[in-house]
């Protein structure tokens, strides 16, 4: 993968160039299982920010702050397991977050910080034969998203308060499902929903969103400082308290298992996840 940014940028979270500057320290560590024993080792730097991790066949994209002449910025890079080694897939002077593989073309999709400070969804492909795209023109602006079936996608659309809003690339418009939403969105094909967390009368919940029947559900209460989550497999999610990493499984949500400790190697906080058969790739904030 090449070349990935002709023209663009990436945005994501909560208003993005501003806070680039203070962007935290945050390292990326990978976690494989081989016959119930489990190895960790760290895959970037610890200084600096290293974030937003997607594990693939392999390797992990991930964003990574970067500073140039005129300042930090973020680009996309690309951990490669045969290697060892990550490189990065952008190198421009804008900034890019929030890697996610396109289901309907050989690329990626991400959030864009457009020149206008406008955050709006791209498509990057592999290809240095083809240019970036934007995917849609007037929603905005994205944070997050997460691609579902036929096409559809849901999308964390920065506001007061945040949305998750469905639309899909066929030109519909986009309908609001849920507000005062969290940060992690996915799919689980398996149940055919789109997950997320939210925040009503003071409670945040893990919940679903079903295409098909238009309906959220509400499945277990979430302490208030989870804030990313991901699926180990159709029925069992993961997240983070502290350095410790907890399951729960979606059929029998009142049991909160404790996965494991990963205070020997992450002192501080473990955010966002990502996970791939016997691979596990956390994020550990800077103490």
């Amino acid at each position: 993968m090449t070349m990935l940014k002709k023209i663009i940028t990436i945005g994501l979270l909560w208003g993005v160039t501003g806070a680039l500057n203070a962007m935290p320290a945050s390292q990326l560590w990978l976690a494989e299982e081989h016959a119930g024993t489990l190895s960790v080792k760290p895959i970037s730097a610890a200084d600096g920010y290293h974030n937003q991790p997607l594990v693939v066949d392999n390797g992990v994209y991930f964003t990574q702050q970067v500073q140039s002449p005129e300042g930090a910025q973020t680009d996309l890079f690309f951990y490669d397991f045969t290697t060892q080694e990550a490189r990065n897939l952008t190198n421009t002077p804008v900034s890019e977050y929030s890697p996610t593989l396109y289901p309907y073309d050989d690329g990626l999709s991400a959030v864009v910080v457009e020149a206008d400070g406008s955050q709006k969804l791209w498509f990057y492909p592999f290809s240095d034969a083809h240019s970036p795209r934007r995917l849609f023109e007037h929603i905005a602006p994205v944070g997050y998203h997460a691609w579902g079936e036929d096409e559809q996608l849901v999308m964390f659309i920065l506001g007061a308060p945040h949305t998750l809003q469905f639309t899909d690339l066929k030109g519909h418009l986009p309908k609001v499902v849920a507000s005062d939403i969290g940060r992690t969105l996915a799919y689980n094909p398996a149940r055919a929903i789109y997950s997320f967390t939210y925040t009503t009368q003071g409670q945040q919940w893990f919940a679903s969103f079903n295409a098909d029947t238009q309906l959220v559900t509400q499945h277990f209460a979430l302490p208030a400082s989870v804030h990313y989550y991901t699926w180990f497999d159709d029925n069992t999610l993961a997240y983070a308290i502290g350095n410790r990493i907890y399951t729960r499984q979606l059929d029998s949500p009142n049991k909160v298992q404790l996965w494991r400790n990963l205070s020997a190697y992450c002192a501080g906080n473990i955010s966002r996840l990502s996970k791939q058969g016997g691979r596990l790739v956390f994020v550990c904030d800077q103490a």
